[in-house]
Parts: C-alpha cells; structure tokens; sequence
C-alpha cells in the first residue's frame, strides 16, 4: 500500500500526534526532502519545549546533513525567533512546534531563506511526495559529504532586532502581567522586555510543553481567564497571552477585557503608516473588522483584503510590498520583519502607543472597535457545498446586498456583513458576522445560522 501523509501534512504546515502519527525517522526523511526541495547548502532548525520536540528537531538536522546541508541548530525558541534567524542569516529554517495544540501533538513550519513561507503550492507538497517515496523504497543514498551540524544562539539578537523597530525609550512606566501559558513566551519575553521601563509579572513563564496550567490557545476564551483575574488584582495597565510557540499575542485590558485582534490590527496599521510618513499598504483578511480598512484609509494607507491563511497573507506581502498585515486570529505581520509574523513585536507596538499616552488602554483602543463582532462560530454540515449554495441563494438578488467568493462566501450590505468559509480539515462552516450595533449584529449571524445548520 501507498505512504499517504496526508493527515499530517496540512496546508502550511506538518502536524499530528507523536508517535501515533509520526516520530524521529520520519522527521529524518522530512529533512532530507527539506534539504532537497530547497536546494539549499545550509539550514538553521530550531525546536519549542514539547517533551518530542528536541529529538524531532535533531533527527531532521541528521536527515539535512546526511544530504550534505550543514545545519545550524539554535535550540529553544520561539516560532518568530526561528523567522528571525532565517531572515537574518538568510537560510531556509525548520521550527519544531504544534503551536496551540495539545501536548501529544508536534509539527514542523517551514520556510525559505528569508523567513518566505513553505505551504502546500510553495514547496510542501513535493516535500510530502519524496518522503511518502522514501518511506516506501527506503531513506536516499547520503551524500558523498555529509553537511555539519553546529550550534548558535540568536536569543539576544532576536530581542535586540525587534526593540530596535519600536522605540519605548520615552514610554511611561507600566505594569504588564504576560501569561506565557508554559510556552515559549516564558523564553523570550524576559529577554525582550529587558531594560524597558516594564514592571513585569508572569504567569507561566516555566517551559513545559504538557500544559499543566491550561492550553497554550488564547483564540480559545476558557483559556484568558486567570489573566484576566491577574490584571485587575495587580492594578496593571494590561495584559498578554501568547500561545505555545508565542508567535501570536493576545491582549487583555487594565479591566481584563479581550481587545479585538481587529482592533490591535488597526492600531499597530496607524503606528506602521505613521512610521512610514502616511503611506504604504497594509494587508487584512476578509473576517477583520471593517474597522481595519476604515483606519488605513484615515491614516493614508491602501488597505488589501485577502484569504484567511498565513501563507495568502505573506505572498500578498510580498506581492503588495505591503508594511503590516492583520489577521483576526491575531497573528501580524511586519515588512520589517520579513514578512513575517511575530506577536511579540505587535505587543511592544501596544506597549509603546499604551505608554506614549496618559489614558487607559480600553480609552486607547475604543476608537479602534467601532462594531459589533460575533466571532467565530463553528457548525458541523455535512455538506458545505450544499449549505453555502442555501445561503447564496436566499440573499442573493436582495437590494443593496453584494456577495463575493474570495475565501468561502462573504454576504454584505451597508451596516453588516458576514462570511461562511469551510475548513480545509473538517466537516465544519465557520461563520464570523459583523454589524454596526450588537442588536444588529445578532439579527443577520442568528438569520445566517439558521441556514447553515438548517
């Protein structure tokens, strides 16, 4: 019978549960298939604190040197840390991590030299096929010379490299409770945050990929709420929860009410066009609040809507020559950076417009959240197809109602709007609606369900 990874090797990413799915020799022949399709005579792999990961991370090394690719490992780190060193020693990289899962899973993201993304058209598709081919007819014959393996840390380099793209020399002092949820947050913020004018308490900050405390998944409301207890209890000015392999941030405010990811997307969009005398592009993707838009355009930017997915909103990026890009789930990113996203420079962008002020952070912010959002909603369909068919055919021909396809079916009028993408993994529509007032707003997401689950 056929290798078929296909249940491990997603759109962007390798992932699944260890050893069940995949383990060591596996991850050797992914290296090897890395060193091959990238073509490349080094690489730098780094892994996060999943009890598999450092083994993972050293068999894959083994498998790009066995090809004659020397490797430099930089260890722990987190995902931002690993596109850092890809950018800035201009190598394809591997980071070891199955970011918010749960611990019995690990992955790999990859990427090119210069941290561009390696995602199902760009690279990983080949990758699955010559591994699923080794599987069958046996790992390749080595390389005449084997590539070496040595060891670098960029721990400081990293943190020096994002507080020179934020200036938080002149900040009032703040208090700041981050909940690194055991994950690789606890590496890297102290590092970061250190010389800031920041009274820091952390929560979690012990590298632990079982999880004792609660999953590394801030998207995920259950897990916020012992930071949202901690802010108010510590008379902070803010809060931020990074997931396991910290490359997104979430930001509660001096009350431990969630900011909308939206809202962190248009106030670091004002912040990267002010930096940029008042142009440049800036991507967002189709479930970010209009807001998003509305900011750019009052700051002078060019707002470009994209699919949901990181490797669309990087080739846009690229393609766009864009400075930032949004997304809900809370990633961002920085033409400064790479393309590519990193939560932490997002958080010291939320620190420096927080501090540059005298006012509370829900002040700051409200004139960023100026709708009313249901979030994601998820509901098991069967067929999708089927489903998204229904809901195109009851609004459309409706006055002053457009629809489009870019990413699943987005439904919109004057003061509302709603999209229903399918999953790429599951039998799920994933429904986010938007309106100008909560009543609204729970009138066209309840109209919207009733089809979707009819």
């Amino acid at each position: 019978m056929a290798a078929d990874l296909s249940q491990i090797v997603k759109a962007y990413d390798v992932r699944g549960v260890v050893p069940d799915q995949w383990d060591e020799s596996l991850a050797g022949l992914f290296g090897a298939a890395f060193a091959e399709v990238t073509g490349a005579a080094a690489i730098v792999v780094g892994h996060d604190m999943r009890p598999s990961s450092p083994g993972l991370s050293r068999a894959f090394a083994l498998g790009a040197a066995a090809r004659g690719v020397d490797v430099t490992e930089i260890g722990l780190c987190s995902t931002d840390q690993l596109y850092y060193a890809s950018g800035a020693l201009n190598l394809p990289g591997a980071m070891f991590t199955a970011s918010h899962n749960p611990a019995q899973y690990n992955g790999i993201k990859m990427c090119r030299a210069g941290a561009a993304p390696v995602g199902q058209d760009t690279g990983l598709t080949q990758i699955r096929e010559l591994a699923e081919r080794w599987l069958e007819s046996g790992a390749p014959a080595p390389a005449a010379e084997p590539g070496t393996l040595t060891t670098r840390e960029t721990l400081d380099d990293y943190a020096a490299h994002l507080r020179s793209l934020v200036d938080l020399t002149g900040i009032r002092p703040l208090k700041v409770v981050v909940d690194a949820g055991n994950g690789m947050g606890g590496h890297t913020v102290p590092s970061v945050f250190a010389g800031l004018p920041l009274t820091l308490v952390p929560m979690y900050f012990e590298l632990d990929g079982t999880f004792p405390n609660h999953e590394a998944n801030p998207l995920d409301p259950a897990n916020l709420v012992d930071l949202q207890k901690r802010v108010p209890a510590e008379g902070a000015d803010l809060g931020i929860a990074f997931d396991g392999d910290a490359d997104r941030c979430f930001v509660v405010d001096e009350n431990g009410d969630p900011v909308s990811p939206s809202a962190i997307t248009a106030l670091v969009a004002a912040r990267e066009l002010a930096r940029n005398g008042g142009v440049g592009t800036v991507i967002h993707n189709l479930i970010t609040s209009r807001t998003v838009p509305e900011v750019v355009k009052e700051n002078g930017g060019t707002p470009v809507r994209t699919r949901v997915g990181h490797s669309f909103i990087k080739a846009e990026m690229a393609r766009a020559g864009a400075i930032f890009g949004g997304e809900h789930s809370a990633h961002y990113y920085f033409k400064d950076f790479w393309n590519a996203d990193t939560g932490m420079l997002a958080a010291l962008h939320v620190l420096a417009a927080l501090g540059g002020q005298d006012g509370a952070l829900s002040a700051l912010v409200a004139q960023y959240d100026r709708y009313a959002g249901s979030g994601e909603i998820n509901s098991t369909v069967a067929d999708q197809a089927g489903r998204l068919a229904a809901i195109r055919a009851a609004y459309e021909g409706r006055p002053g109602i457009t629809l489009d396809d870019l990413d699943g079916l987005t439904v919109s009028a004057a003061d509302w709007w709603f999209n229903v993408r399918p999953s790429n993994t599951e039998p799920l529509l994933r429904l986010n609606a938007e309106a100008k007032d909560e009543a609204t707003m729970t009138k066209v997401r309840d109209e919207a369900l009733a089809i979707i689950r009819g």
